[in-house]
């Protein structure tokens, strides 16, 4: 099921972050002497090596030949972001996106019908644009709940048409903001199917009569629940749900980020999150050791923080270690989690008694 924490993977951290700026005026970096017509609506798709990114560049020309243009990164529903700079020259394209920090440098063809170049961010991807196809009748965001029996978990899919076919991204806010695109979208009349490989999951739906519902099934993992969906104008506000038991800074004790190799398992360092009481030592100490799977320090499922929660409380009274001022260690990581396995962490845990042990 998707409601498996291993399963809904933060893709996009690296790549075009959510907070972004309102329109801002673009420098004359432009004139009017190229022949080409770009303006207009562009589709294009990034391709991160972890998924992919539909994304939308929409180009107006001003009068005096200089461009005032926004890009939409569809599957994030970061809409609207202002293209600071754009200048075409002959036919070399580049423009920027002040916001998030991204650049771009592509060729638009003979007919202006396509521009290939590379996206950079970070580091260089390849993306090209093509005219936007027109919207098809099920374009649009399209939202719903599935009953798992534990609970109701809110799901919005969002649907575009572009020059390749149909696209389709999905998320489920309850279980967090990580997008989750859709590796293959077909449609025969009114039946859909979208098939979303990154958490092997399958929607079958039919359209109805008036466009306006997908009524499907769900399946992941061997099990299916019905997924009825309907399609609406704009995402519904998404209210994070209380929890007032997460602690909230500033905290009455010291924390402390901290990093140190793992001896038993050759090229894996463990980071923690150390904890201090307040007064003199010495004090007990805990170690928090998440489960299976990449996970943060917090352990966070579905807006809950258990291991927070734990540190705090244990903190406040005066937890941390018999024989030294530190404390006890919110979970174990490391920079290379592919790597991380339980063998690793058990063994990093017998190696902080070792690290945490003063003279």
């Amino acid at each position: 099921m998707w409601v498996c924490r291993h399963l809904v993977v933060a893709l996009f951290a690296a790549f075009l972050s959510l907070s972004f700026s309102g329109a801002q005026g673009q420098p004359k970096e432009n004139t009017a002497k190229t022949a080409l017509g770009i303006a207009g609506d562009w589709q294009g798709t990034l391709d991160t090596g972890a998924g992919q990114l539909h994304l939308v560049l929409h180009i107006a020309q001003n009068a005096d030949g200089t461009f005032k243009s926004t890009l939409d990164s569809v599957d994030q529903g970061a809409n609207g972001m202002a293209v600071t700079t754009m200048s075409l020259k002959d036919r070399d394209l580049n423009f920027a996106v002040a916001s998030v920090h991204g650049t771009y440098e592509g060729k638009v063809d003979a007919d202006a019908t396509l521009i290939e170049g590379t996206w950079t961010q970070a580091k260089p991807l390849a993306l090209n644009f093509k005219r936007a196809a027109k919207p098809s009748d099920i374009d649009g965001i399209w939202q719903g709940a599935m009953d798992t029996g534990a609970m109701k978990l809110r799901i919005v899919l969002h649907i575009s048409a572009t020059p390749d076919g149909l696209t389709a991204s999905m998320k489920s806010p309850d279980q967090g903001e990580s997008v989750i695109p859709a590796s293959t979208v077909s449609r025969n009349g009114a039946d859909v199917k979208m098939e979303f490989n990154l958490v092997g999951g399958v929607f079958i739906a039919t359209l109805s009569s008036d466009l306006l519902s997908l009524d499907g099934t769900w399946s992941q993992g061997g099990s299916s629940l019905p997924l009825h969906l309907k399609k609406t104008t704009e995402e519904a506000a998404i209210k994070a749900p209380a929890r007032p038991q997460n602690p909230k800074k500033p905290y009455p004790y010291r924390e402390v980020e901290v990093k140190y190799a793992n001896k038993t398992a050759p090229g894996v360092t463990l980071a923690a999150t150390l904890t201090i009481p307040q007064g003199k030592g010495p004090f007990p100490a805990v170690v928090l050791i998440t489960g299976s799977g990449p996970q943060d320090r917090d352990e966070s499922l579905m807006g809950h923080k258990p291991f927070l929660v734990l540190s705090d409380y244990l903190t406040r009274h005066g937890t941390i270690d018999r024989k030294l001022c530190q404390g006890h260690h919110r979970g174990l990581c490391h920079g290379r989690r592919s790597r991380y396995r339980i063998p690793e962490n058990s063994s990093g845990s017998k190696h902080e008694e070792n690290w945490i042990d003063w003279p």
